[in-house]
């Protein structure tokens, strides 16, 4: 059985990929601060629980992978906030820093030999502000494009080996991300994406052909729509 590592398993896009893999038959090792065994009712799931925020515990979670053969890593945890940059906190900029980019960069670090010799699957699920420029979102934006450059050079670095490497740019997607703040997506169908249509990606991903990939899957939604709290 193959084994995938997914972080922020625990709601949102995390969690949807996760139950999609159990279903697509592979082990899931599920990263978040609070997860648990109980996460999902299936029997190949695992919980490690880990701060991504922070460096000791993701050099933590780093170590107890590696006693794992990882066949796929998904980089899902994020954070954003989204103010005039000189109304943020430096805490707030450390931990957007790190846990959108550094976690995933230190992840990658850990289990790269495993993904190359497993002819494996490095996904990071980035952010629409990856490719473009958002006011208010300056660090945000920052991390995002941060994270889509590591994949792209990553990639080039690594086509001798059979790992595929994709870096998938979500536009605003109904979950938990927007609970603290200001605004989230409007209720109409066609104006959000769905944390299953993020699924529905990594599945197409995984399915392809393996002589061939999606470097970049940028998904948005059909219209636009915002809505403040």
């Amino acid at each position: 059985m193959k084994t995938a590592v997914v972080t922020g398993a625990s709601s949102g896009i995390g969690e949807a990929i996760s139950q999609r893999l159990l279903e697509l038959g592979f082990e899931v090792i599920g990263i978040s601060r609070t997860i648990t065994e109980d996460a999902f009712e299936h029997k190949n799931f695992r919980a490690l629980q880990a701060d991504l925020s922070t460096q000791t515990s993701t050099l933590s979670a780093c170590e107890k992978l590696k006693k794992y053969n990882i066949h796929m890593l998904i980089n899902c945890a994020g954070f954003g906030k989204f103010e005039p940059h000189e109304e943020l906190s430096a805490q707030t900029i450390t931990t957007m820093t790190f846990l959108n980019l550094t976690a995933p960069m230190l992840l990658t670090n850990a289990l790269l030999r495993d993904l190359k010799k497993n002819a494996g699957y490095l996904i990071n699920i980035n952010s629409i502000e990856a490719i473009r420029a958002s006011k208010f979102a300056g660090v945000y934006s920052a991390t995002k494009a941060g994270l889509k450059a590591f994949s792209d050079a990553l990639f080039e670095e690594t086509r001798k080996s059979e790992l595929s490497i994709t870096n998938i740019n979500p536009d605003m997607t109904q979950s938990s991300f927007y609970d603290a703040l200001r605004f989230e997506t409007t209720a109409k169908e066609d104006e959000k994406l769905l944390c299953s249509d993020i699924a529905n990606a990594v599945e197409h991903i995984i399915t392809m052909r393996k002589g061939a990939v999606v470097t970049d899957y940028t998904i948005r939604s059909l219209k636009f729509g915002i809505a403040k709290k």
